[in-house]
């Protein structure tokens, strides 16, 4: 759980103006993120056994939140991660993005809020080896942490929020993320879809 707490700072921003400001957001939410392989075959033991590289797929939780300096302008932040490990040749890895964003919502009623974002934020892409240990007894599995690669990255996101009460929303949202030399992957560009769950304190 290390890497959350790293992460913290996000939330905490939020959180600590929200008595100043006209509403805070909070929300949860799960989308799919793809970049595609950099179609490369890789030795990653150095025993002549290629591994291919693999594409950035599969299901991403996030959590955030957002606090309004004025009914249009305000500014958040978010973390977005793949509960499990994927496979990359040979490896397994967990990516985690995050990011602090400025929010403008152009237009507002008391069930329909469009919101844009846009700000800067990093990834963090921890690598695992896993290996199986076995006996007479039986055999488990352990996933030993090798590294990290960080990257820097652009985001935007488009969203709209459906207020079904006074404070619960339901968000469609599109998140477009630029992440600077982003390696393990053959794009430095990165769509995400998905929905949030949230709930507004405040006016």
């Amino acid at each position: 759980m290390k890497p959350f707490y790293r992460y913290a700072p996000i939330f905490l921003i939020a959180l600590g103006v929200a008595s100043a400001q006209t509403s805070l957001d909070v929300h949860l939410g799960v989308s799919g993120a793809n970049a595609k392989s950099t179609g490369e075959s890789v030795n990653t033991f150095g025993d002549n056994t290629y591994y291919n590289t693999p594409s950035l797929n599969g299901v991403f939780m996030s959590f955030g939140a957002g606090a309004m300096f004025t009914p249009r302008f305000g500014f958040g932040g978010e973390l977005s991660f793949k509960p499990g490990k994927s496979d990359y040749a040979g490896l397994s890895y967990r990516p985690m993005f995050y990011d602090f964003n400025g929010i403008f919502h152009p237009t507002q009623s008391k069930r329909i809020v469009p919101e844009l974002q846009t700000g800067i934020g990093g990834v963090n892409m921890r690598f695992y080896y896993s290996q199986s240990n076995c006996s007479v007894i039986g055999c488990n599995s352990q996933n030993t942490y090798l590294q990290s690669a960080n990257h820097f990255q652009w985001h935007s996101a488009a969203g709209v929020k459906f207020f079904v009460t006074p404070s619960v929303y339901v968000e469609p949202r599109f998140d477009l993320r630029y992440v600077h030399n982003f390696t393990q992957f053959g794009t430095n560009w990165v769509p995400q879809y998905g929905v949030n769950i949230g709930y507004r304190f405040g006016e």
